[in-house]
Parts: C-alpha cells; sequence; structure tokens
C-alpha cells in the first residue's frame, strides 16, 4: 500500500460515522452477556478482610445485617448481598436482617427467602427479617440500645420474644459482626459514628463504589474489619465465595457485570490509541507529500 492510499485509509477512519463507533459499542457489552469472558482481577486487601471475619465464625453464630439500599442502587449491593447470604448459610450461621431504608423491604425479602431456599434453612429458626426501622440515626442508636424494644416484632408480625434465632439478643454488641450494606444515609457512616464506637461493634461494610473512599479511613482506623465498594468489591466477595465458579443454576451478577466493564473500557482505550495514530500517520505523511508535491512544481 503507497502512502497516498495508507492516507486515504485513514482519513476514513478518522471520518467514521459515529453510529458505527456506538454500535461497536453495544456489541463490546452485549455479546459478553451471551457469551461470557473472564479477564480475571486480584481481591483487595479490604474486601479479602471482609471475607475472613466471615469465615472465622463458627457454625450457630448469629450475624446482624442492616440491608440499606434501594432500586437505583441495586445492581451494585445485590450481588454483594447474596454472595454474602451464601457465604454466611454454607457456614450454618443464623442471619438476622433488619433494614433502614423505606423501598428495601421489597428487594430484601426477595433475596433473603431464595438464599435460604437454596440452603434449607427455617425462617424463624435459621434466619429472619425484623423489617424497617425508620428514624436514621435515632433508629441506629435505638437498635444498639435495645433491639428487642426497637423490633417488638418482625416483619410477619410474630413477637420478638417468639421467635428463636433472637434468643440471647437484646443489642447489636451481642452479635459478633455487623454487616452494613450501605447505599447512603443512614448507612455505614451512620452506624460507624452512632454505635460502633460506643459498643466496640465488629463490624464489616458493603457500600456504593462512590462512597467506598468516604469509608476506608474506617477501615483503616479499625472501625471496620472489612470493606467491599461497589460492582469491582462485590465481584472480589464472589471470587472468594465461588472460587471454583458458580454451581449450575448461579450468577455472578458482579463478577458478569465488571468483565463487561472491563471490555468496554478496553474499547474505548482501543478507539483512543487507534484515534491517535491515525492522527500521527495522517500528520506525518501529510508532511511527506507536501516536498514531494513542491518538487514536482
Amino acid at each position: 500500500m503507497d502512502g497516498a492510499a495508507l492516507l486515504r485509509l485513514l482519513l476514513r477512519l478518522s471520518r467514521m460515522d459515529r453510529r458505527w463507533i456506538f454500535l461497536g459499542m453495544g456489541l463490546s457489552i452485549v455479546l459478553p452477556l451471551i457469551f461470557p469472558v473472564n479477564f480475571g482481577f486480584k481481591v483487595d486487601e479490604r474486601v479479602q478482610s471482609l471475607y475472613d471475619s466471615v469465615e472465622a465464625l463458627d457454625a450457630g453464630d448469629t450475624v446482624l445485617i442492616s440491608a440499606d439500599f434501594d432500586p437505583a442502587s441495586r445492581p451494585e449491593l445485590e450481588p454483594f448481598f447474596r454472595a454474602n447470604l451464601e457465604h454466611l448459610f454454607r457456614k450454618d450461621v443464623k442471619v438476622v436482617v433488619l433494614t433502614l431504608w423505606d423501598y428495601a423491604p421489597p428487594l430484601v425479602v426477595p433475596i433473603l427467602e431464595e438464599m435460604a431456599a437454596r440452603h434449607g434453612k427455617v425462617y424463624g429458626t435459621d434466619y429472619v427479617f425484623l423489617g424497617l426501622k425508620p428514624g436514621k440515626e435515632l433508629a441506629i442508636k435505638a437498635i444498639g440500645e435495645n433491639i428487642p424494644k426497637t423490633f417488638p416484632t418482625d416483619s410477619r408480625g410474630t413477637p420478638i420474644g417468639e421467635i428463636p434465632v433472637m434468643q440471647g439478643f437484646k443489642q447489636a454488641k451481642d452479635f459478633p459482626l455487623l454487616i452494613s450494606v450501605s447505599a447512603g444515609f443512614p448507612g455505614t457512616r451512620e452506624y460507624v459514628l452512632q454505635i460502633q464506637g460506643q459498643y466496640d461493634l465488629k463490624m464489616a461494610s458493603a457500600c456504593t463504589a462512590v462512597s467506598a473512599p468516604d469509608y476506608i479511613p474506617f477501615y483503616k482506623a479499625g472501625q471496620l474489619v472489612g470493606l467491599a465498594g461497589g460492582m469491582p468489591g462485590a465481584a472480589q466477595y464472589e471470587k472468594l465465595v465461588y472460587p471454583d465458579g458458580p454451581p449450575p443454576g448461579v450468577r455472578l451478577l458482579a463478577t458478569q457485570a465488571i468483565n463487561v466493564l472491563n471490555l468496554g473500557h478496553l474499547y474505548i482505550i482501543g478507539l483512543i490509541v487507534l484515534g491517535n495514530i491515525t492522527w500521527l500517520l495522517a500528520r506525518r505523511i501529510e508532511g511527506d507529500a507536501a516536498p514531494a508535491a513542491g518538487g514536482k512544481r
């Protein structure tokens, strides 16, 4: 290919209809969903610490989970919530779930019921959903002081005193681990500020990616024993919970999503590199062509 032909090709590429670029971007997102790919990734120290904290629990222990997310934050936090319940139920750890967010119960309950049924867990004995408690920081303060008073009944109307899994648990500090699945306010920050320090709670957090930088100081200070931030954190936790891959019928939502994002980012980077190469070569060819044209005159 001579210089003129190469120049024409480069100019065509530089003037490509943007619709072809959008089509390529769409394919880079859709195709990995149909034909899964795995780019591989490392597990962050904070996620590993969260996993290790759950792994250190004994069968029969009971964990308190505050599931505080809504439909907008569900894509980031549901994958962790599912993987965390899988991890806990697999270890025969009992689970007490509550929420501070109005929109959370319709999202939390189906996931909790599905994961419990997968492991043959019995409601009231192995797990319970206490329901919604409005009040933001005041609700968190009340959870730290007296859970039966804060939640006289569970979400089904059963008195707390009649629920086997709640026997012996009056305050948040009675649980060996508190996990905050937090999309924002009220959530992880408020738990740390209101009750973690006061009661010396062992606490971990899964949060949205935008919140993670704000919570890293809590982890470094020892106020959080683990932190999974956004989709990457959830994917890393899935990797630890399912080291040999998921069983049939189980989708690793965060792992799949992060691989799609990685491919999309590679596509964008490729376009940037190609655009710069095209521009540089075009400039060089035009520069070489100018003296030749002048000589012919």
